[in-house]
C-alpha cells in the first residue's frame, strides 16, 4: 500500500531513477575514482603512502623507458586494427551477400571462437604458439616441403609473434560490426546503382564502402582497445622482444607490489583508450 501510494504521488519513478543512477555511481564510478585516486599516493617502504603527489606522472615522463614502450604498443595495436580489419571486412561482405538464414549460421560459426565456453582464451593461445613455435605446425611443413633449412625464428617470442596471435584472437570482433553494418545498406541504392550502368566495383566504391565505412571504424576500434589493454598474449608469446605496456602496468600489480605507480600507468592507458573512442566517433559523426 505505501508503494502504491508513492507512485500515485510521483514518487515511484522517482525512486526508480535514484535507484538506476544509484548503482553506477556505487559499483562503477567509486571504485574508479578510489583506483585512480591511488595514482596520487606513492610507496615507501613496502607500505602505501597517501600524500596526493604527482610523482608517479613525472616519473613516467622522465623515465626513458615507460614512453618508448607505450608508442611501440600503441603502433602495434593500431597494426592489428588494420590487419584484424582488412581480415574481417572479405569475411563479412561474404556473408552478408549470402540470403537467406545461411548467412547468419556462418556468421555464429565465424563468432563461434568469442564464446570463453567453446574455447578457453588460454587454449587458443596455446594452440597459435604451437603453430608459430619453433617445432610447431609452420615450421615443420616449410621443412618438409624444403623452403627453408632450420626452423624459422621470426614468429617466436617476439613482437610479430604477438601481432599475429592478437590479430587471429580478435579478428571475430572486426566481423560483427561490419557485418552488421552491410547489413543495414538499402538494396534499392544497390539495385538502382546497377541499373545506372554502374560496375560492381563501382557499386562497390561509391555506395557500399561509403556506407559501411562507420562499422569498419568501430571495427578497428574495437580490436584497437582490446589489444591495447591485453597482457596476457605478450607475455605468452612475446618473450623480452615482446614487451608491451600492458606487459608494464601487469608488473607493478603482480610483481613491483606498486599500486601507486601501477594505478598511475593504467590512468594514462586509459587517457589514451579514451582519445581513441573519442577520435573515431568524430570520425563518424563527420562522415554521417
Amino acid at each position: 500500500m505505501l508503494f502504491v501510494g508513492s507512485a500515485r504521488n510521483g514518487m515511484g519513478p522517482r525512486l526508480l531513477a535514484c535507484f538506476a543512477c544509484g548503482l553506477p555511481l556505487v559499483f562503477i564510478v567509486a571504485p574508479l575514482a578510489s583506483f585512480l585516486a591511488y595514482g596520487f599516493f606513492r610507496m615507501e617502504g613496502g607500505q602505501i603512502v597517501r600524500d596526493w603527489s604527482l610523482g608517479n606522472y613525472q616519473r613516467f615522463f622522465t623515465d626513458a623507458v615507460f614512453l618508448p614502450v607505450l608508442w611501440r604498443t600503441c603502433v602495434l595495436c593500431l597494426a592489428v586494427a588494420a590487419l584484424a580489419t582488412a581480415i574481417g571486412f572479405p569475411v563479412a561482405f561474404l556473408l552478408a551477400n549470402l540470403q537467406g538464414r545461411s548467412r547468419y549460421f556462418l556468421l555464429l560459426l565465424a563468432l563461434a571462437p568469442l564464446a570463453p565456453l567453446l574455447m578457453s582464451y588460454i587454449i587458443k593461445i596455446y594452440a597459435i604458439r604451437s603453430i608459430l613455435g619453433g617445432n610447431g605446425f609452420l615450421n615443420r611443413f616449410l621443412l618438409w616441403t624444403g623452403v627453408i633449412e632450420s626452423p624459422l625464428t621470426l614468429f617466436v617470442f617476439n613482437l610479430n609473434a604477438v601481432l599475429l596471435t592478437l590479430t587471429v584472437l580478435l579478428i571475430p570482433f572486426a566481423i560483427l560490426p561490419i557485418f552488421l553494418a552491410l547489413e543495414r545498406i538499402p538494396r534499392n541504392l544497390i539495385e538502382a546503382s546497377t541499373d545506372l550502368g554502374a560496375s560492381n566495383f563501382q557499386t562497390f566504391l561509391r555506395i557500399v564502402l561509403p556506407l559501411c565505412l562507420p562499422g569498419i571504424v568501430t571495427a578497428a576500434t574495437f580490436v584497437f582497445v582490446l589489444a591495447i589493454g591485453d597482457f596476457l598474449t605478450p607475455q605468452m608469446v612475446g618473450g623480452q622482444s615482446g614487451f608491451t605496456f600492458g606487459r608494464i602496468v601487469h608488473s607493478q600489480f603482480g610483481t613491483a607490489f606498486n599500486w601507486p605507480f601501477g594505478a598511475a600507468l593504467s590512468a594514462i592507458l586509459a587517457t589514451v583508450v579514451i582519445s581513441v573512442i573519442a577520435l573515431a566517433g568524430r570520425l563518424e559523426r563527420r562522415r554521417a
